[in-house]
Formats: structure tokens, sequence, C-alpha cells
């Protein structure tokens, strides 16, 4: 018996060696590959590719030691055979799971290091990086739900009590699904911001009446950076149900208008002459739009309109404030009578031929 089982003893000590040696070779040629890509300018891996996949490479291969009966032969652990074999699949979910995620994660980064968002015309980068980082969500949330249910099936015992569950659903189904209907409905919504894109990353929105930024996008939640710089949470399902504006949807260059309301005497060629100087000794104008007309006429002033373009809204908006004020104190110093006033007729009254 001695003989017999230090042979078994040696023959397993050969295979739970050459397995050793295989996965350390196919782990060394992994690393070898994957650094070589990253120095390749035309594949530029991020670098740490490699770190973020070591450690799910190592338990995927730790989970088929564990999963070996030469390992159990070798340590005289045959009546542990069923939880090696427990540990070793549970081992593997979890591995798998993390390296999936972890090459995800890899390929986000790869794709939008191709992007920059800091750019003025970031209009392509940002739809790039909305798409990914929801998408990466919604892959994120369904591996770890699959991984979580692979687990659990791995025990008879939940498998069984499963299968009835399943059986007896169908009541329960529907109870269910009226309660999660509102949940559901918000992952669809998050779903379809991430393929329609009514919305995208660092977008110029009007929400609710407030002016700001979408900073964030989540399967069920939109965070709005407000000018201010207070926070707006709006659920994902308000993007596609009801109306808002979105000012940079297919360009971040914006119109910016100024209003002035002025008397009938006020020169409207030397106002349009007074602007074009304005716009040009000021960089916040992209030298596209300038546009200054009359669009209103009441008895008591002119409504004026001042048309100019910008790269983007904020820039808009410190532009028409430039523009405003140096307009006000042009007709100030030049034109005060055009200023707007209100006119009063005074009639002196009829005197009677007896009071003379």
């Amino acid at each position: 018996m001695d003989v017999f089982y230090n042979n078994v003893s040696k023959e397993s000590l050969i295979y739970l060696g050459v397995t050793l040696f295989c996965l350390i070779f196919l782990y060394w040629a992994t690393s070898i590959v994957l650094k070589r890509l990253g120095k390749n300018p035309k594949y530029l891996l991020p670098s740490g590719s490699f770190r973020k996949l070591a450690i799910p490479l190592i338990l995927i291969f730790l989970s088929v030691i564990l999963r070996m009966n030469a390992l159990r032969d070798v340590l005289n652990l045959e009546e542990s055979g069923f939880w090696f074999k427990k540990a070793s699949t549970l081992l593997f979910i979890l591995a798998m799971t993390w390296l999936v995620i972890a090459l995800l994660k890899i390929v986000k980064k790869v794709v939008i290091g191709n992007y920059d968002i800091g750019e003025a015309d970031n209009l392509k980068a940002r739809k790039i990086y909305t798409q990914f980082t929801i998408l990466e969500r919604i892959i994120i949330f369904i591996v770890i739900v699959l991984a979580m249910g692979l687990a659990l099936m791995s025990f008879e015992e939940i498998r069984e009590i499963g299968l009835s569950i399943f059986a007896s659903a169908g009541v329960a189904g529907i109870i269910i699904g009226f309660s999660a209907q509102k949940f559901i409905g918000t992952i669809l919504a998050g779903i379809q911001i991430a393929i329609a894109q009514p919305i995208k990353l660092d977008d110029v929105v009007i929400v609710e009446g407030e002016w700001g930024r979408i900073e964030e996008i989540t399967l069920t939640y939109v965070v709005v950076a407000i000018w201010d710089k207070r926070r707006l949470i709006v659920p994902t399902p308000y993007f596609i149900e009801k109306p808002f504006q979105n000012w940079t949807k297919t360009s971040s260059a914006i119109l910016g208008t100024v209003f002035l309301y002025v008397d009938y005497k006020v020169p409207f060629d030397k106002l349009r002459e007074e602007l074009t100087r304005v716009l040009k000794n000021t960089e916040l104008w992209d030298r596209e739009v300038n546009v200054l007309q009359v669009t209103e006429s009441k008895p008591n002033y002119v409504e004026v309109r001042a048309l100019m373009s910008a790269k983007d809204s904020p820039t808009a908006w410190d532009l028409r404030v430039h523009v405003r004020e140096k307009l006000i104190v042009y007709l100030q110093e030049n034109y005060p009578e055009s200023i707007a006033r209100t006119r009063v007729l005074l009639q002196q009254p009829e005197r009677n031929e007896d009071e003379t």
C-alpha cells in the first residue's frame, strides 16, 4: 500500500508541477504581450493595464489548481473534494467577474484617451464619454447580477429553491413587476439616454428654470452643476418625458443677445458702428455674428437688439455683459438725449373773457 501511495503521490506531483509550470508560463506570456502592446504606438494600452489584470488572472489560475485531484492527492485531502470544487467554482466566478470589469475599464480608457474633452469644441468627445460611461455601468451591473446568480445556483439547495420559486411565480411575478415598474423605467431611461443622447456630459442645459452643466449621468439620476455651485439631482426619466433646453446639443457655439430700450432720437448707424468696435476689441467674440436690429417700437421707447456669437455659453454670458455695459456708456457720453424717457405734454388752460 505504501508503494502504491508513493506512486500516486509522485504522479500527482508531476501533474501538479506541469500545471503550475503551464500557468506560470501563461501568466508570463500574457504580461509580455500586454507590456509590448502598451509600448506600441499603434495600440498604446494605458499604463498599469497588466497590474489591473494580474490579480484576477492569478485567482483564475488558483481556481484551476484547486479543482485538480492531484492537489488533493498530494495534500491527502480526498475527503474534502466537495469543498475544494465548490471553492474553485466560486473563486472562478469571482475572478472572471473581476477580469471582465477590469477589461471593460481598460477598453474605456483606451477609447476615451483618443478624445480630449477639455477642448473648446468637444462635442464628439462628450458623446463618446457619455456613451461609454453609461454603458460601462450597465454592463458592470449585468455582469455582477449574473455572477451572483451563477454563484448562488452552484449550490444544489438554492437551485432547488429557485426552481420551486420559478414554478410558483405567476402571481408573485405580476406583483413584483408592478412594484418594480418605476425602477425598470428608470433603468430603461438611462439606457435610452446612452443611445439617443438627448444630453451628454458637460452639456449646458436649463432644467427647472436653472442654468447649469451636466456633471454626472448614472442609470437612475443626472447631476446638473448649477452656475452658483449648487447641484440639481434629476431622475433620468425627466430628460425623456419632459421638455428642457440643451444649449450644446449639436455645437458648443451659441448666440447671445443684448436688448436696449432707447429714445426715438437714437442714431442707429452710430450705435451699430459702436457695437462692431466693441466686439472687435474683445477676445470674447468669435468673429462670426454681429447684428444690431430694431425689434420693437413703443410710444415711449424703441427696442434695439444686439446679436453676437461666442464659442460657448459661459463666454457668451460674459460677452453680453460686456457689450451691454459698453453700449450704455457710449449712449451716456455721446447721445444722452437718446436714453429712453417719458414725455409729458402740458397744456395751458384757456382763460375766459371775464377773467381778462
